[in-house]
């Protein structure tokens, strides 16, 4: 196999290894940091196999990451919900409490779709060499050029949409950045890129965050005093973001 080919085989492995050992802290119930790290191989995983999408033993794996990715995304908003309940010291306004996040980590320990990726994971190896052997994979290193400059050409265009949406721009510019960190050859986006895309992410993040916590306490009256201070906070994330986009513009040229 190629270096290439060899090299994503390796990092599939690697992030197997990574998965099995989150879902055994998740299944203890007691290590807050398990989600949030399973989390991040799960991004880790579906970057790497989004620009390999048509090719043999990549669309199914790609599926079950961003299938567990869903389902684990609400507990780990409200783990995020409650960080910043703690950075306000009013903790004690939390929806959710301790015994409940310990139901919902081991529920996704045992859930169906983790035993799924898992499966998906263990057919990796095999698939993927044989793959290799039947030269299914002889230009997987154009193949994935090509993707990542649809991607980049994807940003750039929305960057440049008077009427862009922040939420599309926010995913988008993930991807891109991920996938830069993962195919940094491949890319070509230079290190103070990437660093430009990561100040806007955190800047559309931080965003996102006070969205949500405002409508969590459209629902949750418990929540109303931190209204006020989660309005301040989201519009300087607007501002940043503003900012952080518009120095993207020089490192994305080409809308068309």
């Amino acid at each position: 196999m190629s270096d290439f080919i060899e090299h994503c085989l390796e990092r599939v492995l690697a992030l197997q290894v990574r998965l099995y050992a989150c879902q055994a802290r998740l299944a203890d119930c007691t290590d807050t940091e398990a989600l949030h790290d399973l989390r991040i191989a799960l991004r880790q995983l579906r970057s790497l196999l989004r620009p390999l999408r048509g090719l043999p033993a990549v669309d199914a794996l790609e599926q079950g990451a961003a299938v567990l990715g869903r389902i684990s995304g609400p507990l780990r908003d409200r783990e995020v919900l409650l960080a910043e309940l703690v950075r306000m010291d009013l903790a004690h306004l939390a929806p959710v409490d301790q015994a409940q996040r310990a139901s919902g980590y081991a529920a996704i320990a045992g859930s169906r779709e983790l035993a799924d990726l898992m499966l998906l994971l263990d057919g990796w190896p095999a698939n993927w060499r044989e793959a290799a052997r039947q030269g299914q994979l002889s230009d997987i290193d154009k193949h994935t050029r090509r993707r990542l400059r649809r991607q980049q050409r994807q940003l750039a265009r929305a960057l440049r949409d008077p009427a862009h949406d922040r939420h599309r721009l926010r995913l988008l510019i993930k991807r891109v950045r991920y996938a830069a960190e993962t195919y940094p050859e491949q890319s070509r986006l230079s290190k103070a890129a990437q660093q430009r895309l990561k100040r806007a992410q955190s800047a559309l993040g931080d965003w996102h965050d006070c969205l949500q916590w405002l409508a969590q306490a459209q629902a949750v009256p418990s929540l109303q005093p931190c209204r006020t201070v989660w309005l301040q906070a989201m519009q300087v994330a607007e501002g940043r973001a503003d900012e952080a986009l518009l120095a993207l513009y020089g490192d994305l040229p080409n809308a068309g």
